[in-house]
């Protein structure tokens, strides 16, 4: 039986490996791509003519946000949502204004509360290590840490309903906030929209105990969003007091299966911070200020950690023998069994637990944002499509014939992933070099513009 080198380098020699390869480096090394047989072709529309025309198998990027699943496609996303958030941070790009830096603005993290105790690492004001609820001091890698210090006692009913409800008290948070700030404002409710306008981008991210907490950018504009200024009114001071206010109030009631009620509610760990202009390099500043300059990497890191392999599924449950085979803590797996028990259940029936089950019971996106916030995914998107047939065109000599350039496709699917470990290991090569060309490009370009 052939090695793994041994195929590796039979594939590296075989005859279609420079094909293939270029393949791979057209989809940034998408660990499992789409395989498509077709044809693409540029056509005149005024007379039907083909100007150019290209036929075979190509590759598809799978388009997976999370780097557990797909590096290189999780890469790309984080890069998108790197702008969409820059944009609504800095502006001067993406029809945002740069006048958004002098909105009131605040970093925000809302929690879940707490369900039982569980194993923590913590230190003091001074550096010293916290010793644990079970006497222990964890160092940051102990596996146990968020795990409960009774399993049996832990609520994982009301944990699995709080986490199926999180975007639900996300909501109602933006509503009540809404409701505190005119009142803060000296306004009616019902005038708010023709005073101000809240705009927000937030992206959650799971704590070691499994549960979720939302990090989110909030901003305080015009009534017509980023294109219009503040009223005089708007303070930061006004509005970190109102978040924390709309952050007490929330309340949400969720039926357990005994019948009893769960009064759902946002943990007592509301962290706000005002978000300072650009200038500073670092993410936080000695008086407990944010800076953009780092904010928007930090915001896309989250939106693409995706889960990661010790809190839960990559993939969707789909009966109970993925759950027993799950490679994943005790704790996390009896968080995803409690949602596929409860999502067995008529109550729950429109929570779709079973579906979310291998994401904990977390029925949201991981990155969201209000509409007037800036850009959006789709936008981002178009212009690199648009771009990208400018350049095609431009190579092919018929820029100056744009206008009347029709793009037809004409693709069928033929499969997805790579034929063997081989090809998986190669493409993973290729991703990571590309990634690193594009770290080291980016570094290059920094190091001019920070050149007096």
């Amino acid at each position: 039986m052939e090695t793994l080198e041994q195929r590796l380098t039979h594939r590296v020699r075989a005859s279609d490996y420079a094909d293939w390869r270029a393949k791979v480096r057209a989809v940034n090394g998408c660990a499992k791509p789409i395989r498509l047989t077709g044809a693409h072709q540029l056509q005149d529309t005024r007379t039907g003519t083909v100007l150019h025309h290209h036929g075979g198998d190509i590759f598809a990027p799978c388009g997976n946000r999370r780097s557990a699943v797909c590096p290189a496609c999780s890469d790309r996303y984080a890069a998108d949502a790197f702008h969409l958030v820059r944009a609504g941070l800095v502006g001067g790009t993406k029809g945002v204004p740069t006048a958004v830096t002098d909105r009131p603005r605040a970093f925000v993290t809302l929690t879940a509360p707490s369900f039982g105790p569980v194993h923590h690492a913590r230190t003091s004001a001074r550096g010293k290590r916290i010793p644990c609820g079970c006497g222990e001091h964890h160092h940051d890698a102990d596996t146990r840490i968020g795990t409960p210090l009774d399993p049996e006692g832990y609520d994982y009913v009301g944990a699995v309903l709080w986490q199926a409800h999180a975007g639900v008290l996300w909501q109602r948070f933006t509503m009540r906030l809404r409701r505190e700030i005119a009142k803060r404002a000296g306004i009616r409710v019902r005038d708010f929209p023709t005073e101000a306008r809240l705009s927000y981008g937030k992206v959650a991210e799971y704590q070691r105990r499994g549960l979720i907490h939302f990090h989110a950018i909030i901003r305080l504009d015009g009534p017509d969003g980023a294109t219009t200024p503040a009223p005089p009114w708007a303070h930061p001071d006004l509005l970190d007091d109102a978040i924390h206010a709309a952050a007490g109030a929330v309340v949400l009631n969720a039926a357990r299966p005994d019948g009893t009620t769960d009064t759902l509610t946002w943990g007592t760990q509301v962290d706000v911070r005002p978000i300072q202009p650009s200038g500073s390099t670092e993410f936080e500043t000695r008086d407990g200020q944010i800076s953009e300059a780092r904010l928007a990497a930090y915001i896309a890191k989250y939106a693409t950690k995706g889960t990661g392999k010790t809190e839960a599924a990559d993939r969707p449950i789909r009966s109970q023998l993925d759950i027993d085979f799950l490679r994943v803590s005790e704790h996390h797996r009896r968080i995803i069994q409690t949602a596929w028990d409860l999502g067995d259940l008529p109550m729950y029936e429109e929570l779709n637990l079973r579906r979310w089950a291998h994401m904990l019971a977390f029925r949201g996106h991981f990155l969201t944002k209000s509409t007037r916030y800036s850009t959006t995914f789709k936008t981002i998107r178009g212009d690199r499509k648009v771009f990208r047939l400018t350049e095609t065109l431009q190579r092919l000599g018929l820029a100056d014939q744009a206008d009347t350039i029709a793009v037809v496709n004409d693709w069928t699917f033929h499969g997805a992933g790579y034929r063997d470990d081989a090809e998986r290991e190669l493409a993973a090569g290729i991703a990571t070099r590309i990634q690193d060309d594009r770290k080291a490009k980016y570094a290059n370009e920094y190091a001019k513009e920070q050149q007096p």
